[in-house]
């Protein structure tokens, strides 16, 4: 009796061992087919690390393709601080080519991140400054390049096409309105580090940036340009606190130019004021048409064949009642008689 138990529980354990390791090898081959991907995905991360490289955005260009927001390429500072071996004679020498503060460059070297970025000083390096901080061959520091906004025309169209931030995000006009179809895709450097973050020597894998798509104007750069001059003519002549023109295809409702003064420099936005760069006034500001609509009064008039300019007379007597209201010329007393087209030439309210 005593045999026979003891035998069945050998078996009972015999199977327990047999399901356990069934589970295992079951574990392992799910791990193996199933989650290798996955798991070669975070493993790939833990000692991977991304140089960035910002896309260009896309162009702006008016109706025939002239070019009215574009790119240039500049370099900006990057640093990898656990691979920076004399952090005080980096961080000093950076400071001299950058013309900044010693304890500010220092402080990005020593801190607590895989990549860090010398913000604002290290962006949008010159050619000469980038080719001395490149000559010192640190480890560590890297010159990426980055891509910066140029408005060619600068003043011209500024606040229809607007202006980016130092990160090239969209922050006014077009550039605002598109920013999602104009900003591209990032790409970058990866390369790869051990656990204390240092470079380990193996490949590196380029991913290339996608440029943003580029965006065509109802803009006539020609129409553009007439606008400018003559807003230039009018506050050189009458000084006034703001002026603006537009130019609609009245078939269409095409914006074929569009401009305002006080204007401003997109590619130096952070020398205006707010009001400034912020309001683009043919389509901000309110304003009554007044008499400029008689025009519009008068067109349809004729074209429905209610008055004859010259055979068809009114007379002036310096006010009259409509629905209650009493309109007055603005002439004290009144045209008196007159032809259409007197009333034309005096812009007379009453007749209007």
């Amino acid at each position: 009796m005593f045999h026979y138990v003891v035998q069945k529980r050998i078996k009972i354990v015999g199977i327990l061992i047999f399901l356990v390791f069934l589970v295992i090898v079951i574990r392992i081959f799910y791990i193996q087919v199933f989650s290798k991907n996955k798991l070669d995905n975070l493993a790939n991360s833990l000692w991977s690390r991304n140089l960035p490289i910002l896309a260009d955005r896309g162009k702006i260009t008016d109706r025939n393709g002239v070019v009215l927001a574009d790119n240039i390429t500049t370099t900006s500072l990057v640093v990898v601080p656990v691979q920076i071996k004399n952090k005080e004679e980096v961080a000093e020498n950076l400071a001299r080519i950058l013309n900044t503060d010693y304890l500010n460059i220092y402080s990005h070297l020593t801190k607590h991140t895989s990549i860090e970025r010398i913000h604002p000083e290290g962006r949008r390096l010159s050619y000469d400054i980038a080719e001395e901080i490149s000559a010192l061959n640190y480890d560590g520091v890297y010159l990426l390049k980055e891509s910066k906004r140029y408005y060619p025309y600068k003043e011209m169209l500024s606040h229809v096409i607007g202006y980016v931030g130092i990160d090239n995000q969209g922050l006014s006009g077009i550039e605002l309105l598109y920013d999602k179809y104009l900003k591209g895709t990032d790409g970058g450097i990866k390369y790869y580090s051990d656990g204390k973050g240092l470079r380990l020597k193996m490949s590196e894998v380029y991913d290339k940036p996608v440029s943003g798509n580029n965006i065509a104007l109802t803009i006539d750069v020609r129409v553009q340009e007439a606008i400018e001059r003559e807003l230039d003519n009018v506050v050189t002549k009458y000084n006034p606190e703001n002026a603006l023109i537009m130019v609609m295809n009245p078939n269409t409702g095409e914006i074929i130019g569009m401009s305002s003064r006080p204007t401003f420099d997109p590619n130096n936005y952070q020398n205006y004021d707010i009001e400034t760069i912020n309001r683009n006034l043919p389509i901000w500001m309110s304003y009554e048409p007044g008499s400029t609509f008689k025009i519009i009064t008068l067109a349809s008039a004729i074209n429905e064949e209610k008055v004859n300019l010259f055979t068809d007379t009114y007379y002036d007597g310096g006010s009259i009642s409509v629905e209650n209201a009493r309109i007055k010329c603005w002439k004290a007393g009144g045209h008196g008689a007159e032809t259409f087209l007197n009333v034309v030439e005096n812009s007379c309210n009453l007749v209007f």
